[in-house]
Order: C-alpha cells, then structure tokens, then sequence
C-alpha cells in the first residue's frame, strides 16, 4: 500500500513540476517573441518621450543602485550583529521574525508605508522615496542571507582569530566575512534581481517621467512602472514598447540568477 501511496505522490508531483515547466516555457517564449522583433538600436538611444526606451532604463537602474547604497549596509550589519553580537536573545529573535514577516509582505504594502512617509507630506512623488521602497524590500533578504552564511562558518575560524589577538570587529571582517563572501555575494544578487522587477513600490513613491532625468526630487522614471502604464495603451506601437522593456528587463534579471547560481556551483 504504501509503495503505491509513494507512486501516486511522486507521479503527482512531477505532474505539477511539468505543468509549472509548461506555463514557464509558455511565457518565456511569449515574451521572447514579441519582445525580440520590438528591440533595436533606437529604443537605447532615444527617451519614452519620443518613444523610446533610455531614460527609463537608465531611471531603474539608478533607483535599483541608490537602493543597494542605502540596503546593503544596513543588511549586513543587522545580519552580522544577528550572528555574532546578539547571542540569540529575544530581540535577535524578533529581528529574525521581523525580517521573515518582511520578506513575504506584498511589496505594494512596502509602497503604501513609504508613500505616507515620503510622498505624502512632500506633496508629491520624488526618486528618492522609490530607492527607499526598493531599498526596504531588499533589506530583509540582505539581513537573513548574511544572517545564515555567517552562521555556516565554522566557530574555530573565530577561535582562531581570538587565539592570535585579533579583536572581534577584526575577525568578523577579515575572517569570517571573508569565508563567507561567496553566499553572501549570491545574496545581494538575488535582492538586486528582485527589487529591478518590481512595480507596485514604485507606483506610489517614484511615479514615472517620460523625459531624461537624474533629479530625484521629483517624479522619477522607471522602466517597471513604464511597462505598466504602455501595456494598457491603445496603440500598438506603445504596446510594442512595453513587450520590448519586458524582455530585456526578464533578459537581465535572468542573467543575473544565473550569475548567482554560477558563484555557488564554482565555489562547490
């Protein structure tokens, strides 16, 4: 009975793997056709206003950087004073919940908070509150992936370290972060290639502008929210548009994956 139970769940199972494989491929291929014939020089040297793709490339990628700048830092103290300062105790425990609570939370409710904060009482949507939308919704993946990497090096690295001297703020950054770059390095890929896809944060907190623009004092643009806004268009030229910024931004977030899973098999 139990050999067929087994059977059953394990033709079930790779049922469902098959069928997600399908849709996958499904939509891959969909986005690959319709947004390879839609990509050309011009769309890269040209801005939306003139129907192009430039200025909103630039725009995610710059508010995609000034997030990492403000994330990053942040992350990886939390995920270091996780691992060797806290001791586990109760307020440890709480950022660690915190921070899974954060990483499964809709990111538009990441963009709702900001835009009470940071929109709303400047009056108007600026750059700077969508690199802070980013910036909150990598955070906690930052803190859990230094988190646990830290915590696979081994505890005679530290005892080393201490045997010869070397304060503790030493053999964190010259020891146990350096035996543990490679996970964390794959971490702060895999944040970036999720916060450069998002939309929802950024509807409410950068908006998008049509013209070239490093200003983020003011609506900022965005490729993301670009897609958005052009999808929904009538006209099919502007619908080709957004098949095109779709594909290279799916391009790109797969590269980078890809890069992230390349570190850790070269590493094993």
């Amino acid at each position: 009975m139990r050999l067929i139970i087994n059977k059953i769940i394990l033709f079930l199972s790779t049922l469902a793997a098959v069928l997600g494989l399908i849709f996958l491929f499904w939509i891959l291929i969909t986005l690959t056709i319709k947004g390879i014939k839609s990509v050309n020089l011009y769309i890269f040297t040209h801005d939306l206003v003139e129907n192009g793709l430039r200025n909103l490339l630039i725009g995610q990628f710059v508010l995609s950087l000034i997030a990492i700048v403000i994330g990053v830092p942040i992350g990886m103290v939390a995920g270091i004073y996780l691992q060797e300062y806290s001791f586990n105790n109760k307020f440890a425990l709480f950022i660690r919940n915190l921070s899974d609570v954060m990483m499964s939370a809709p990111s538009i409710v990441i963009g709702t908070f900001v835009y009470a904060i940071l929109v709303n009482p400047i009056g108007h949507m600026n750059g700077w509150a969508g690199a802070v939308a980013l910036a909150i919704l990598m955070l906690p993946i930052v803190v859990r992936t230094t988190d646990d990497m830290l915590g696979l090096v081994p505890k005679e690295l530290r005892e080393a370290g201490v045997a010869i001297g070397a304060p503790k703020y030493r053999v964190i950054f010259d020891i146990i972060i350096k035996a543990a770059k490679v996970g964390i390095m794959t971490g702060l890929l895999l944040a970036f290639a999720r916060i450069i896809g998002e939309t929802a944060p950024l509807l409410f907190t950068s908006g998008n502008s049509q013209y070239f623009t490093l200003n983020l004092n003011h609506e900022f643009p965005s490729l993301t929210v670009a897609i958005y806004n052009l999808a929904t268009m009538p006209d099919k030229h502007l619908v080709d548009i957004a098949w095109a910024g779709a594909f290279i931004l799916t391009f790109f977030v797969l590269v980078i994956n890809l890069l992230g899973r390349y570190i850790i098999k070269d590493k094993k």
